[in-house]
């Protein structure tokens, strides 16, 4: 496996790598800021190759206000929103080159799995050297993200179909919801199977509270979370809490205001704090195809966790929502809509916690785990 994503924070490769290991593969990977003496279990290896921060500035961090204004500041800013697309192709272009003996030395290998575009020319390099099976794993719609810096038109057309022409080369594709899927697919990837990112199920969940003590928001704090229409609904809401838990983007600026804050956990101890507040937002702006075809972690984390959600009204999470009655939708941007969903959801509290109780029993990784193994199966075949 090859990603340069940071391997201990990525749940979806660590789980995919432990469900592999356990039907028998032996597996290597091959990723980037791995802590020493890491480990991910038997029959699993982790390697990691640096990434250069480049233009990242500062620790970043949640502030009130906007910072710092002025002509120099400003001129700063515009070079950096005009440079950031270039930059971020050749820093990721510097980790392949980096990693590409890596790879080479750990081979060869029967497969090599490509963890998002990021990684698939090097990957598709080495499997056809080794006349390897290859692997696409597309975490993401890559050329339809919503990212910082300047528009990039071009460069996402060219991208698309380099995408195109080296996946085609997979004998499988993954992704991670139906609509992504089916837009693979729409460009020509025949083998695109979902492998969602679901949390195997919990041994033992607690009794529902009756009623919710607050919001928490547990994941990525940054640019496209729709954080602010959150931190104006909490104005709306007090002094029922908002409450976020995550890692913060470099430079990522935003005023609290009411919202309350808590030290970030381990994925395993999210679990406990959802069910301490009641709620799980699933927050994301409606500015990409990528995030109205998304299904976020925190949505599967919340059925775990067996506490109902208040979602982005995005076709993919709504479909997911719906069918099982997961909790109330809010349109992006719009705090008085995500007030009202909140009221409804706490109105009708008892009948979202016991929809999502129920649909823990599908929608959970030991179901896409047995998509993921069956597919390693065929390929040896």
């Amino acid at each position: 496996m090859i990603a340069q994503s940071p391997i201990a924070g990525d749940s979806r490769i660590l789980r995919e790598a432990t469900a592999l290991a356990a039907a028998g593969h032996t597996l290597h990977v091959i990723g980037r800021d791995v802590p020493e003496g890491f480990e991910v279990g038997p029959g699993v290896t982790v390697e990691s190759v640096s990434r250069s921060s480049g233009l990242r500035a500062g620790s970043g961090g949640l502030t009130v206000g906007h910072g710092h204004s002025g002509p120099k500041v400003l001129a700063k800013r515009f070079g950096r929103w005009l440079l950031l697309p270039e930059h971020r192709a050749r820093t990721e272009k510097q980790w392949r080159v980096a990693a590409a003996p890596r790879v080479a030395a750990a081979g060869p290998v029967d497969v090599v799995h490509a963890h998002d575009f990021n990684t698939l020319e090097l990957a598709a390099e080495y499997a056809s050297r080794w006349s390897a099976a290859l692997v696409y794993d597309s975490h993401e719609l890559w050329f339809d993200r919503a990212l910082p810096g300047r528009p990039t038109p071009l460069w996402r057309a060219r991208g698309r179909r380099y995408e195109r022409s080296l996946a085609a080369r997979a004998r499988v594709v993954f992704t991670v919801s139906d609509g992504i899927a089916a837009r693979l697919r729409s460009r020509g990837l025949p083998d695109v199977r979902v492998v969602r990112n679901t949390f195997p199920r919990a041994d033992d969940v607690p009794p529902a509270a009756a009623q919710p003590e607050g919001l928490l928001y547990a994941g990525r704090v940054g640019a496209g979370r729709d954080l602010s229409t959150v931190v104006a609904a909490a104005r709306e809401l007090a002094p029922f809490r908002t409450v976020l838990m995550g890692s913060v983007d470099p430079n990522y600026r935003l005023d609290l205001g009411p919202v309350e804050t808590v030290p970030e956990r381990s994925i395993d101890e999210v679990d406990a704090t959802l069910r301490e507040y009641g709620i799980s937002l699933v927050t994301l702006t409606n500015t990409c195809e990528n995030h109205r075809l998304a299904l976020p972690n925190k949505l599967f984390h919340a059925v775990r966790a067996g506490v109902p959600v208040v979602a982005a009204d995005l076709p993919e999470l709504r479909a997911v929502v719906t069918e099982h009655n997961l909790g109330t939708l809010y349109e992006p941007g719009n705090p008085q809509s995500l007030t009202a969903a909140v009221r409804t959801l706490i109105e009708h509290y008892p009948t979202y916690t016991e929809g999502t109780r129920t649909a823990a029993k599908t929608l959970n990784w030991e179901q896409d785990a047995a998509t993921l193994v069956a597919a390693y199966a065929e390929l040896a075949n």
